[in-house]
Parts: C-alpha cells; structure tokens; sequence
C-alpha cells in the first residue's frame, strides 16, 4: 500500500508539473493573455478538470511554487531549532526563495507578470495569504491564542521581504538590509507579545 501510494502522488506531482511547464512556456510564447486554460490543458495532453484538479486558476500556474514558498516560511518559525533566533531563521528562508526567484532565466517570467495586472494582483493576494499564515504560526511559536498586530506586522514585513529585493541589483544585499529593519522592528515590538508583559524568548 505504501508504495502504490508513492507511486500514484509521484504521478500526481509529475503531471502538476507538466501542466505548470507547459502553461509557462505557452504563456512566455504567446503571452498570458492569449493563452487559454483550454490551450494549457491541450498541449498538456490532460483534461481541463484535470487541470483544474492541481490548480485552481489560470493565475495560480505561473505560481505553482506557491504552497512551497508558504510552507518554507511557516517551517522557518515551526521546525527552527530551540536557540535558533525567530528572524534569522527567517531571513534564511527568505534568501532562498529570493534566490529561486532571482534564478538565471526567471528575468522573462516576473517581466509578464509585472506587466499583467492580473498576475500582479495574484501575487498580491499570494504576499497576504502568506504573511496570514507566517503571523499565525509566529503567534503559535509565542504561545499565543491568535496572532496580535506584532505578529501580523512581521509577518508582512517578511512576506514582502522577497518582492522588494528581487527588484534591486544585489537581492541578496537587499534581503539582509530589509532584515535589519524587521529585527529592529521585533526587538521594539517583541514585548507586546508576551500576554506576561515580559520579553518573549527566542
């Protein structure tokens, strides 16, 4: 049973990405706009529910790491170890997705999606749907029952860390200039956060 059901979630896996690959290189072709969810499915060689069944819009196959990039971040705060300081492990996370985005080749992607207002919506979204999850796994990191405005302000800090530095000359720079700034920022707001009044450990 194990390994049918390894087998059938690597298949899963290897079609999400065909359909992924196959939607890029369209869109770069063609352009986004001119390419259809019915165009991706075909070339694909896949059914459109099928497609449908690994992503839910046309927006979201130019964002197929989306759920990676989320899951990172919640794990740099989740899996750090216990001396391990809650904004270096984030920084870390954030200079690899920094580098995955800033990779050789991804110029021609963020120039489609900087000129398609519906891609650049979509990333806005995708940034606020991250710093939610980030700042509810801060708060649970803190022993807090929800997040506090502490919480949500970092978290949006460090979402968005990833989309000003991909835009400068040296991202990797950028990233560690932006980080001082949210350590500082922590460091003021750290207190708020402790429901005892008192520093939070890190």
């Amino acid at each position: 049973m194990t390994v049918t059901t390894g087998r059938r979630e690597r298949k899963k896996a290897a079609t999400r990405q065909k359909i992924a690959d196959t939607a890029l290189r369209l869109f770069l072709e063609r352009g986004y706009d001119a390419v259809g969810i019915r165009d991706v499915a075909a070339e694909a060689d896949v059914a459109v529910t099928t497609l449908f069944a690994h992503f839910p819009s046309k927006e979201a196959l130019v964002f197929e790491q989306e759920e990676q990039f989320e899951l990172r971040l919640t794990q740099a705060v989740s899996d750090r170890a216990p001396n391990d300081p809650l904004i270096a492990a984030l920084r870390r996370a954030i200079h690899v997705l920094v580098g995955y985005c800033t990779a050789k080749g991804t110029a021609p992607i963020w120039s489609m999606i900087d000129e398609t207002p519906a891609l650049r919506e979509y990333e806005e979204s995708m940034r606020q749907r991250h710093a939610r999850s980030l700042a509810t796994a801060i708060a649970a990191d803190l022993g807090l029952p929800s997040p506090t405005t502490a919480c949500r302000t970092i978290a949006t800090f460090v979402a968005d860390a990833y989309a000003l530095a991909r835009e400068t000359d040296d991202p990797a720079a950028a990233v560690d200039e932006i980080f001082r700034m949210i350590e500082a920022a922590w460091q003021a707001a750290r207190p708020s956060t402790d429901p005892t009044g008192t520093p939070s450990p890190e």
